[in-house]
């Protein structure tokens, strides 16, 4: 895909997004639309994946240690073939596949179960030390929320994928810049987190985290040195391109949304 498809396509999933949340009625919108660029650089150009066979060894993983964030994920896999669309209508209903934070013994495609804030980048360093024992050739991506980085697990995870120079590792943070209860600089500011990855030892950029061909071209950057993990600052908006999201601010983070709502963004009709 090239750029304007990619675009197109974030857009395409960002409705989807919208419209599983909204017939639930209610779940984590913000942190789930702040990633969306994300997933879609990485899932429709970046990953080495094949969805006919998502344990393949081979294969790139993804980990979305914001567990929260899961129906991003959910949208993607779907469209890209890992289990039917018809299952995106059941989001967190009982006995879905699609529970509200990721769970890999749940969801065809996802690598690594997350919801305990902090926990899911220290499975990704595992991953990526293990290709390397393994002697196999795959990158690990892993998305961390701000809110998340005030987690102590977070920097011990950091420290250690540095100390073992795991340049098969990526990590992301998804930069919105607010969380559960309020704004990230207001409850426990993280800020300048780059420098702090910097100082950790990691090859570090920072980049407008809707933009993909910014996106595209950090990953690029980062898998040409080999010295190194990677982090990458992803300066985001919390429920980007959904305005009724945006504009709750913080209140987006795990938001209501009515029939009409979601009907009038996603622009599907009933079947």
């Amino acid at each position: 895909m090239q750029i304007r498809e990619l675009e197109k396509k974030a857009d395409q999933i960002r409705k989807m997004v919208v419209e599983m949340i909204g017939r639930l009625g209610v779940g984590h919108v913000g942190g789930a639309l702040s990633a969306v660029d994300l997933v879609t650089a990485l899932y429709y150009k970046e990953m080495k994946i094949d969805p006919k066979n998502p344990k393949w060894k081979e294969r790139d993983r993804f980990v979305m240690s914001k567990g929260h964030a899961g129906p991003a994920l959910y949208a993607v896999l779907a469209d890209k073939g890992y289990f039917d669309k018809e299952h995106l209508k059941t989001l967190n209903l009982p006995n879905t596949i699609l529970p509200s934070h990721c769970d890999m013994n749940k969801t065809p495609g996802v690598d690594m179960t997350a919801g305990s804030l902090g926990q899911g980048l220290s499975c990704a360093v595992g991953m990526a030390l293990a290709a390397r024992l393994d002697n196999l050739d795959y990158y690990v991506y892993a998305l961390i929320g701000d809110g998340e980085s005030q987690e102590g697990q977070i920097y011990e995870a950091l420290m250690f994928a540095a100390h073992k120079r795991l340049n098969n590792l990526i990590v992301f943070i998804d930069n919105n810049r607010m969380q559960i209860d309020g704004y990230t600089d207001d409850i426990n500011k993280i800020e300048p987190i780059d420098k702090k990855a910097d100082a950790f030892g990691y090859f570090t950029q920072r980049v407008n985290g809707h933009d993909i061909q910014q996106i595209l071209d950090a990953i690029k950057k980062a898998k040409a040195q080999t010295e190194k993990p990677s982090f990458i600052v992803l300066d985001t908006i919390k429920g980007y391109k959904f305005k009724l999201a945006e504009e709750k601010g913080p209140a987006c983070h795990n938001m209501s949304i009515d029939e009409t709502d979601w009907r009038e963004y996603a622009c599907c009709k009933e079947e």
